[in-house]
């Protein structure tokens, strides 16, 4: 018997949340709604689900707050945030406290339900047990969600985490603005922002700051790659 996936929708709008609701029941999803972000937290600690669509803007606390909460308890649930507030710095926004994906009102609700099965197929992806990826004395454990050097825990967001997995996963490959845009945040790269620049420094401090043997290296108008000389 197949048992139907269960989508938490945490949305304050209710013609939207029951929209929402109605919408995914018809393709044999379970849903529940939360108006606010402390319903949400107590759906999200009494039951089980495989998927949050959650809102930026709530009545009684940020989504962000929200998606942190759910993402210190639960590092795997997909967390797809879908709100008015679409721009780059509200994207890096969510994508920093662990949002897997990130749709902008008004929506389309067959795009939604693709980026919904895209984000569960993701998950039920079968991964070789005890996964680690090294590099030199870097090591990424893909169960564990942990990065270490030298056997020193590095303590890294969600995003910071994803852009060493690429990285990692490219270990002696330059990589372009564009593809870290695209593969790790999932969107189209501005040229007029510097974010990867900035994300890139941030793990630079963390993985590379104290060892003389730098693995994260800048190749001068192309992009960037990680190795370990």
């Amino acid at each position: 018997m197949t048992v139907n996936k269960r989508i938490l929708v945490v949305e304050d709008e209710i013609k939207v949340a029951t929209f929402i609701k109605k919408g995914l029941k018809t393709q044999s999803f379970e849903a529940e709604i939360a108006l606010d972000g402390e319903e949400a937290k107590k759906w999200f600690n009494e039951q089980s689900f495989d998927l949050v669509i959650l809102d930026l803007n709530l009545p009684d606390m940020s989504g962000l707050e929200v998606c942190s909460y759910i993402r210190e308890r639960n590092v795997k649930i997909p967390i797809l945030m879908l709100t008015a507030l679409g721009t780059v710095a509200d994207k890096l926004s969510g994508f920093e406290v662990g949002t897997d994906d990130y749709m902008v009102k008004p929506f389309d609700f067959m795009e939604l339900l693709v980026r919904i099965k895209a984000l569960l197929k993701r998950t039920e992806e079968v991964f070789l047990p005890n996964e680690k990826l090294q590099v030199a004395d870097l090591e990424l454990d893909m169960d564990e969600k942990v990065a270490r050097r030298g056997g020193n825990v590095i303590t890294l967001t969600a995003r910071e985490f994803n852009l060493l997995e690429f990285l990692m996963r490219n270990r002696g490959k330059v990589v372009s603005k564009v593809d870290i845009a695209e593969k790790v945040w999932d969107i189209n790269f501005d040229t007029g922002t510097n974010f990867v620049e900035v994300y890139i420094n941030y793990l630079r401090n963390k993985v590379d700051k104290s060892y003389s043997n730098k693995l994260i290296h800048t190749v001068v108008g192309m992009g960037y790659m990680l190795k370990s000389k």
